[in-house]
């Protein structure tokens, strides 16, 4: 019986700006073998147009794909009803398996999937993650620590979180402004637009993180004359 690959990963889970975004990309062995040719890799090691050039390759030859979109209102609401980002992430990872997973298009395949595992307890999230898996009987599950690294299929999946995530942040960038910057607490562009900024544009920013929070204290803080 043929064995298919399913590699998941994530792209923006630290920005206090913009989504986060996670991708699935289900192919067999030999187009893991041939985009490890290719030079299919982390995208974190790829430049943007690489990166944008392996996109195209991989919704070409795989045999599907499929991504959600984690909108920092939602990060926060599931933060406030107790629901971590890890766990979220689970969830939307398991919401990847189950579309894809999907009887007309895999013909009765097995499939191997390998998640870059977010938590640094890998059991306990990859029992999280099963619990939300419809269907369990023809999987494979693997939660692994720098998967993107190791698999193809996981490479593939981070180009295409981080190439819809790059997207995502093009058009905030367009409605807010350049001087967002990236989106990550790092980027001196976005520090600064956060310091200005931190108490306008709801479900911009993720109000949950300290980031955020610390900009608005500050506001305040002036606001008092402090």
């Amino acid at each position: 019986m043929e064995k298919l690959l399913l590699g998941i990963d994530d792209a923006g889970r630290g920005p206090v700006i913009g989504p986060m975004v996670l991708a699935g990309v289900l192919i067999d062995a030999k187009t893991s073998a041939d985009f490890k040719k290719s030079g299919v890799k982390d995208s974190k090691q790829l430049t943007q147009n690489r990166r944008e050039f392996f996109e195209n390759l991989i919704k070409e030859k795989s045999e599907s794909f499929e991504s959600v979109v984690i909108s920092p209102e939602q990060i926060d609401t599931n933060n406030a009803e107790g629901l971590k980002l890890n766990e979220l992430e689970a969830i939307a990872a398991a919401k990847i398996i189950n579309k894809l997973n999907n009887p007309k298009k895999i013909r009765g395949a097995k499939i191997k999937v390998v998640v870059d595992c977010p938590s640094p307890s890998i059991q306990k999230w990859q029992d999280y993650l099963k619990t939300h898996i419809d269907d369990l009987s023809n999987l494979e599950i693997s939660c692994e620590h720098k998967a993107d690294r190791n698999h193809p299929s996981v490479s593939a999946a981070s180009i295409l979180a981080k190439t819809e995530r790059e997207r995502e942040v093009k058009k905030l960038q367009e409605k807010y402004g350049e001087e967002i910057g990236s989106g990550y607490p790092s980027d001196p562009k976005t520090k600064t637009f956060l310091a200005k900024n931190a108490k306008k544009h709801p479900g911009l920013f993720r109000k949950t993180w300290k980031t955020w929070q610390k900009a608005n204290h500050d506001l305040d803080q002036k606001k008092l004359g402090f």
